[in-house]
């Protein structure tokens, strides 16, 4: 398998994308051409605004978006090189996939090889369940298992701040409680601007940050670009 799963879209100093553009462009190989698009996770935005936005971007790198709205979702999946899968409502990308019939298709394709690239919502998907989106259940998906592509969770846009005056759960409360019923999980606080890229038994951190690892009963562990990912895929 090859993935690479970006925390978000959008890092303050940079354009769409812009900031994973050498990691984007390093990740596909010359056999790559056309990706099929995900847009099912666009609710305020429609769906052919949001093909625009990330065509934009992948044309100016030289590959050619086609989304999976414009025409049967399985044919276009099937007909292209790779698979791109954009972030918003985790919720409404997982239910329109579960309506299109696409869970497995995907599955299968990035299981024999066909490359992934997911930010926010699309990291997500990959996971065995969205039960760590940070979004909010706008609409009920009929499970909440994903695409079960990666053996531990990601929670994209992981922030450690806790505002003065707040007091609500911070992020880490959040993913204790997740833990806490979920035991055997590993989950990765992935911080903006920075991803992780899959292949086969590797696990790289891209970006210039650290992740925050969390494991029921152990302290919460920062890892750096360089250091040893292995063990999530145990």
């Amino acid at each position: 398998m090859k993935l690479l799963l970006l925390s978000n879209s959008t890092t303050y100093g940079y354009s769409y994308l812009e900031h994973a553009f050498e990691d984007i462009k390093n990740f596909f190989s010359n056999n790559v051409k056309k990706i099929a698009f995900i847009p099912y996770a666009g609710v305020t935005i429609s769906w052919d605004d949001y093909t625009e936005k990330v065509s934009n971007v992948f044309t100016n790198l030289d590959y050619q978006i086609i989304s999976i709205h414009t025409g049967n979702p399985r044919e276009i999946i099937n007909s292209c090189d790779a698979i791109a899968v954009g972030g918003g409502n985790t919720f409404n990308l997982l239910k329109t996939c579960y309506e299109n019939d696409l869970i497995s298709l995907i599955r299968e394709k990035v299981k024999s090889g066909v490359p992934y690239i997911g930010w926010s919502a699309g990291s997500n998907l990959t996971c065995p369940t969205i039960r760590t989106t940070n979004d909010m259940p706008i609409v009920e998906p009929p499970s909440f298992n994903a695409l079960n592509l990666i053996p531990f969770q990601i929670n994209p846009h992981y922030l450690d701040a806790h505002p003065d005056g707040h007091f609500g759960e911070t992020r880490e409360q959040r993913l204790l409680e997740f833990l806490e019923l979920n035991k055997i999980m590993n989950v990765v606080g992935l911080r903006e601007g920075s991803s992780l890229l899959i292949e086969n038994n590797s696990i790289k951190l891209l970006g210039n940050k650290t992740a925050r690892i969390f494991k029921y009963g152990s302290i919460a562990v920062e890892k750096s670009p360089g250091d040893d990912f292995s063990f999530l895929l145990e």
